[in-house]
This record gives structure tokens, C-alpha cells and sequence, in this order.
């Protein structure tokens, strides 16, 4: 006869038999019987973080740096709510959590109990799937159900909610070999029609471009992307999610498309005759407005989730399956079709893309006034960190420049959060990515408004010996609204000024006062804290950062107050409307050719 344990013991149990070696979490009153089992794991280590959001952004951290499933706890009511923000977060980015809540015991729940919070109802619409369990029996199957739904088909999150008696009841563990979910089959072969059909456009096509989305990284179907764009001769572009899925220091790649894309990347996107999109879901950031995007395109999509196929721009040939099947598929299918003689011929295409690209590059004004330039430090930041180490950004202006200043050449290098825009996401999920690749050098790109969100885990990072480096772009305001307001509000800055250093003041050689003093408040939580705030320092700030590995390094780098990104497509409008800078936008003629 089995050996009697406790619901909590099953529950520690089952996280081993799924392959968990690293959790973040807080413990609390309903989810405190399964941390009195936790203590005596040796294969599972547990990560006291200091607020549940922190957690949640861990766990995507970790799985989005590893590609394995990424773990966070929280107790019942407002811990459990307080996952709500990361669990939205990982279901737009696709991105495979599991998150385990303790409940109130089952005879309370709907009696308004001590922190009792529906939380399977509120995760309903942020979940891939969610569980409440209540019969201790249960734990080992909802949990494997759990690691299989979060980690199969498009990534995402799972809730399983835990009632306490759950917990403290005897019960037996079985840890299934099989998993029976009827009506849960992902479709990860494509159809061969679908694929054949795809191919004939391809070599038909005279302006195609492979519109590279984030289900390329989580399919790591990298290599086989490769092998399809020099198979085909096709310019790329690689979503924000898709940053590293294609070396940006390849002939081939133009770059980000989207608000704040390049030039080469937008307008290809505008004036292709089709598109070959791979595992991506046609954005609103990426479209602008909608009925205006690729008029002249014709549209393959592929994508692993039949919900995306059409949503938003219908698909001339649809194709459902996982992104790595699908590409070495299409690789087959046009080589066939290569070897029958039919080959696209893209040469003037890429005369018009190339002159788009030559024309509108990348880059930035120094400031007139001797202040440092935001788009310098994270240049250099890439340059000197190089492309092996991650770089995992908050949101905001300094998002963007990290997405266009830093060359990325390896898959996973990049992470930040695209679909929900989270303010404070850098910080716990760098620490969740140097926790799941300790020996990665792991910088966290931060603006002073993110970074006062979730500085806290700082502490946790220096306690528990995961020595990230931050570097705060700090220019005192909330930089993107700023940049809005600047733009369409007549300047009219209400409620962006952080109380922060003046940029313009520390140029001119005024007092700076800095609230808070990011330097004392690193040091406060046993990191090293440096600042900089001259252009000729930032070469030399960087690397003595970069030789600090026994503890988290904090860098303030004091830079210009009115920077803006561009190009920027303002939200609503159409691609075709792109401007390289403040009332300047590119003039094409009927051809696609640059005429201002």
C-alpha cells in the first residue's frame, strides 16, 4: 500500500516528478502547509522574493532565459491577486508559467473568508487554463495537466488554486504516466496542401518578406528561419518578441518593424506583394491602422494557435502548425519548386529595400546641450556586454532604444514585455533569467519610472546570490508619456515629472537633486551602486560593471530629459505615415522611391 502523505507533500512531490529545480514565491496563511514540506526538498529551490509580482515576473524571466516551464507561489487573496499582473503578462507573451495558489479551505470558499479571492474567475480570461482544487487526491494529475498545457501548443500560463484542507488532508501519491486531456490537441504538423500552395506564392512573388513574430523563439526554430531566408533570397524582419530569432548582423535582416521600427523594416511591410508571417499575430503595434497595412499583400500565415489565423488580417493560405515544422516544411517544399525551375526573382525588390535602408538608418543627436544621450549608453551597453550576455528591458522609451541599439545575434538574449507593456517587469525577470542561467552575464535595461516599481527584489537578488546588473536610464519623467505629450498634448507635461534629476540642470552645471539617490538605495540593498553622467565616463562605468560578479551592480546613468524614439508611427495611423523625426516624414513616389 502506497505511503500516506499530505496533500502539501503530493503537491512538493509533484513539482519535483514535473523537473522543477527553482520556485519564486511568499509564503502566507493558506499556502503555509505546502512550505513546511518545501523546507525539506533538495531539488527544488525555493526564492523568497519580496513582493508576489516579483515572482510572477521571475518565473517568466527564468522560462523565457531557459525554454523550460517557470514557477511561482503566492498565498490566497491579495497574494494571489498580486500574480495578476505577471500572469497577464505571460498570456500575451505567450510564455509558460505555472502559477500555484494556496485558497481558503473549501467550506469558506464563497463566504467572503479571511483573503479569499476568486482567483481561478479573475485569471479566467489572463489563463491558458487554471485548476481549483479541492480533493488532495487530485494534486499529482492537475499538476502534470498543469506543466503539459503551459509548456505544448502556444506557451502559456497555468493557475492551479490549492484549497488549505487540500493541503493538510492524508492522501496517497501517483505521479501519472500518461496525460488524458480530451480536446486538448495542439496541431503542430502542417498540412501539406497548405504548405505547397504557400511555396507556389513564394516563387511567385516579386516583393515577399518573411514577417519573423516570437512563436519562432518558442518553437527554437532559429536554424531552420536561416535556412529559409537564404533559401529564398527574402528580406526579414523580426517582431519585438522576436528579437534574436534572426542575427540582425545578417544582409537580409532590416530590422524591428512597428511604431517604433526602422524605416526599411515598415515600409517593406507596406509595399510587399506578400507576406510569409511565421508566428505572429498582426499587432496593432506592428500594423498601425489596420485597413491601411500591406494593401498589395497577399498573406501566408502560420501560426500554432488557429485562433490567431484571421483575427486580424485574413490569411490567403492559413496554416496551423508549430513554427519549426512549418519553416523546414516550406524549406522542402520550395526546393522542390527550385529544382522544378520556378525561383523568385527579387532583385529590384531588394534595390528599393536597400535604398530605404541606406537612406533611413538607425541613429540619434547628441545632445546640444553636453548631457548624456540615452541611445549612447545603451549602444555602448551592447557593444561592450557583447551579444552573449541578456538583456531583459522594463517598458518605455529606453525599451525601444535597447530593441534598436543593440545588435542581437543569438535567440533568448532579448527579453522584455511586449503584449501587456509592464512597467517594472525588468528587475524580478532578469533575476528569474540569471537564475535559470547563473553563468549568462544579465543585464537589466530600466527607466527611472519602471524601476521604482520593483526595485525591492534587489534584496532578493543580493541575498540569494544572483548578481544581475541594472542599468537605469534615468531622465527624471516618465519618458514615453513625456514623449507623447510633447507630440499631441502641446507639451502640456501633467504628471510625468518624477522629482527627479533635471537633465538640462546637470549639463549647465546646476545642483542635481536625485530623489531617490539610486546609488545610496543600491548600496542600501547590498548591491554596488555607480552613476554616470558624462558621455567620455560610460565606456569605463560599463566595464567595471561588467568586472563585478560577487553581487547585483546598479548603474544611474543621468541622461537627457527631451530624448524621443524614432521613427515613430503614432498609434492609429497608418504605416504609410512613419516619421524619421519630429514633423518629418519619408515621401514615396508610385514605386516605393524616398522623393524628400
Amino acid at each position: 500500500m502506497p505511503d500516506q502523505v499530505t496533500g502539501a507533500q503530493s503537491l512538493v512531490r509533484s513539482l519535483e516528478s514535473a523537473g522543477v529545480e527553482t520556485v519564486f514565491g511568499i509564503p502566507g496563511g493558506a499556502i503555509l502547509p505546502l512550505y513546511d514540506p518545501l523546507m525539506d526538498s533538495t531539488r527544488i529551490r525555493h526564492i523568497l522574493v519580496r513582493h508576489e509580482q516579483g515572482a510572477g515576473h521571475a518565473a517568466t524571466g527564468y522560462a523565457q532565459a531557459t525554454g523550460r516551464v517557470g514557477v511561482c507561489m503566492a498565498t490566497s487573496g491579495p497574494g494571489a491577486t498580486n500574480l495578476v499582473t505577471p500572469i497577464a503578462d505571460a498570456y500575451m507573451d505567450s510564455v509558460p508559467i505555472v502559477a500555484v495558489t494556496g485558497q481558503v479551505p473549501s467550506a469558506a470558499i464563497g463566504t467572503d473568508a479571511f483573503q479569499e479571492a476568486d482567483i481561478r474567475g479573475i485569471t479566467m480570461p489572463i489563463t491558458k487554463h487554471n485548476f481549483l482544487v479541492t480533493n488532495p487526491a487530485d494534486i499529482p494529475r492537475t499538476l502534470a495537466e498543469a506543466f503539459h498545457i503551459a509548456s505544448t501548443g502556444r506557451p502559456g500560463p497555468v493557475l492551479v488554486d490549492v484549497a488549505k484542507d487540500a493541503l493538510q488532508a492524508l492522501t496517497t501519491f501517483d505521479w501519472p504516466t500518461t496525460i488524458d486531456l480530451p480536446g486538448y490537441r495542439p496541431v503542430t504538423k502542417p498540412h501539406g496542401k497548405q504548405i505547397r500552395e504557400a511555396a507556389r506564392l513564394i516563387v511567385e512573388s516579386s516583393r515577399p518578406v518573411l514577417y519573423v513574430g516570437g512563436g519562432v523563439l518558442k518553437a527554437r526554430a532559429w536554424a531552420e528561419l536561416r535556412t529559409l531566408a537564404e533559401l529564398t533570397g527574402i528580406p526579414v524582419v523580426t517582431t519585438l518578441m522576436a528579437r534574436g530569432a534572426f542575427p540582425d548582423s545578417h544582409p537580409q535582416h532590416l530590422g524591428m518593424p512597428g511604431m517604433h521600427g526602422t524605416v526599411a523594416a515598415v515600409t517593406a511591410l507596406q509595399k510587399s506583394d506578400l507576406l510569409i508571417s511565421l508566428g505572429a499575430r498582426f499587432d496593432d503595434r506592428v500594423t498601425g491602422k489596420l485597413s491601411s497595412f500591406a494593401p498589395d499583400a497577399k498573406i501566408i500565415h502560420a501560426d500554432i494557435d488557429p485562433a490567431e489565423i484571421s483575427k486580424n488580417r485574413t490569411a490567403d493560405v492559413p496554416i496551423v502548425g508549430d513554427a519549426r515544422e512549418v519553416i523546414a516544411d516550406l524549406v522542402l517544399a520550395i526546393t522542390t519548386e527550385h529544382e522544378a525551375g520556378h525561383r523568385g526573382d527579387y532583385e529590384g525588390w531588394w534595390a528599393q529595400v536597400d535604398r530605404w535602408r541606406t537612406v533611413y538608418p538607425l541613429g540619434y543627436d547628441q545632445p546640444a546641450d553636453g548631457s548624456l544621450a540615452p541611445q549612447y549608453v545603451i549602444e555602448r551597453l551592447g557593444k561592450i556586454a557583447g551579444p552573449e550576455a541578456l538583456y531583459v528591458a522594463g517598458v518605455g522609451q529606453h525599451q525601444m532604444w535597447a530593441a534598436q541599439f543593440i545588435g542581437y545575434e543569438n535567440p533568448g538574449t532579448w527579453l522584455n514585455s511586449g503584449g501587456l507593456g509592464t512597467m517594472g517587469y525588468a528587475v524580478p525577470a532578469a533575476m528569474g533569467a540569471k537564475a535559470g542561467r547563473p553563468d549568462a552575464t544579465v543585464w537589466a535595461i530600466d527607466g527611472d519610472g519602471c524601476f521604482q516599481m520593483t526595485n525591492q527584489e534587489l534584496a532578493t537578488c543580493a541575498i540569494n546570490d544572483i548578481p544581475i546588473k541594472v542599468a537605469i536610464i534615468n531622465n527624471g519623467t516618465l519618458g514615453m508619456v513625456r514623449q507623447w505629450q510633447t507630440l499631441f498634448y502641446n507639451e502640456r507635461y501633467s504628471n510625468t515629472d518624477l522629482g527627479g534629476a533635471g537633465r538640462g540642470a546637470a549639463a549647465a552645471g546646476a545642483r542635481v537633486e536625485h530623489i531617490p539617490d539610486f546609488v545610496k538605495l543600491a548600496e542600501a540593498y547590498g548591491c554596488i551602486g555607480m552613476r554616470c553622467e558624462k558621455a567620455e565616463d560610460v565606456d569605463s562605468t560599463i566595464e567595471r560593471a561588467m568586472e563585478i560578479d560577487d553581487r547585483p551592480v546598479v548603474v544611474d546613468f543621468t541622461v537627457h530629459q527631451d530624448a524621443m524614439v524614432w521613427p515613430m508611427v503614432a498609434a492609429g495611423t497608418s504605416n504609410d505615415e512613419i516619421q524619421v523625426a519630429r514633423d518629418m516624414a519619408p515621401q514615396w513616389d508610385t514605386e516605393g522611391g524616398e522623393t524628400r
